[in-house]
């Protein structure tokens, strides 16, 4: 079955602890609901750069992206319809959506 990142950007940070609490039981709660379909639940991130011929330099835009999720699913709709339902798009975040490619690597 084809995989697809679910790539989380945009969000605002919770307002305060209670509120980040109250978004992660929704995001748990979500996460889980997709049962055998969420592959790799995710990894939130905090610093990035960027990496180029030139070195690397911090990334401008640190809150631009949030983490990534993987889920299998049969088909871009059907992925799109399990980014829909994400609390993550309750924080003014939203979601890209990328098929992964089969390769032998």
């Amino acid at each position: 079955m084809p995989r697809f990142a679910l790539i989380y950007r945009n969000a605002q940070p919770p307002k305060n602890p209670e509120d980040g609490q109250q978004h992660m039981v929704k995001w748990r709660a979500w996460s889980s609901g997709l049962g055998g379909a969420m592959i790799e639940p995710g990894m939130p991130f905090s610093n990035a750069s960027v990496v180029s011929q030139d070195g690397a330099q911090d990334y401008v835009d640190q809150h631009s992206l949030n983490g990534v999720s993987i889920v299998e699913a049969t088909d871009l709709a059907a992925a799109q319809g399990m980014a829909a339902s994400c609390p993550h798009l309750n924080m003014g975040g939203d979601i890209v959506v990328a098929e992964g490619m089969d390769m032998e690597m």
